[in-house]
């Protein structure tokens, strides 16, 4: 413990501001969508991935990747949301090894219902509550935290690409 870089006061005022504010976001978020839609975060945002992609499919690792899961995380939870009807799976038509999420005409309707109270939630807990400004500064230390987590050794789980400017609306907005 003796070479432990411990936190300064403006540090762990940041950290702590952070933890808290994200267990909250996270609360409200869970709260919405099992109230909406019975479903979990981690469930809405495979379907809100699936819906933005083209023909509302995605292979399994990329959908993993996507989401920041582990694939045995994912294979869990698209099984949840293939006995909902929400999700079916298929083989790939151009790798019989590779294994395909659908987005069923359910799991669109599903979202649709959902999708408005979910926006309203992050809209009136973070967005609305910050600048334009303190928007683009969070959204650059996100980024940055992330790719220096996804970078370091040992890390298992891919970072999604980056999508800016696409004008591609998702269930997000």
């Amino acid at each position: 413990m003796k070479d432990t870089r411990w936190l300064s006061e403006t540090e762990l005022d940041a950290w702590m501001a952070y933890v808290t504010a994200t267990h909250l976001l996270e609360r409200r978020v869970e709260e919405q969508l099992k109230a909406d839609s019975g479903l979990t975060h981690a469930q809405y945002e495979i379907l809100a991935k699936l819906s933005a992609s083209p023909e509302r499919r995605m292979r399994m690792t990329e959908l993993a990747r996507e989401v920041v899961v582990s694939k045995s995380g994912l294979t869990y939870q698209i099984g949840q949301l293939e006995k909902l009807g929400l999700v079916e799976r298929t083989t790939c038509p151009s790798d019989e090894r590779g294994v395909l999420a659908v987005l069923t005409d359910e799991g669109v309707r599903c979202l649709e219902r959902t999708a408005p109270g979910h926006v309203a939630v992050v809209r009136a807990f973070l967005i609305d509550q910050l600048t334009p400004e303190e928007l683009q500064a969070m959204a650059r230390i996100m980024s940055k935290a992330a790719a220096v987590m996804t970078a370091a050794p040992g890390h298992s789980i891919e970072a999604p690409a980056r999508r800016r400017g696409t004008g591609r609306r998702t269930a997000l907005g």
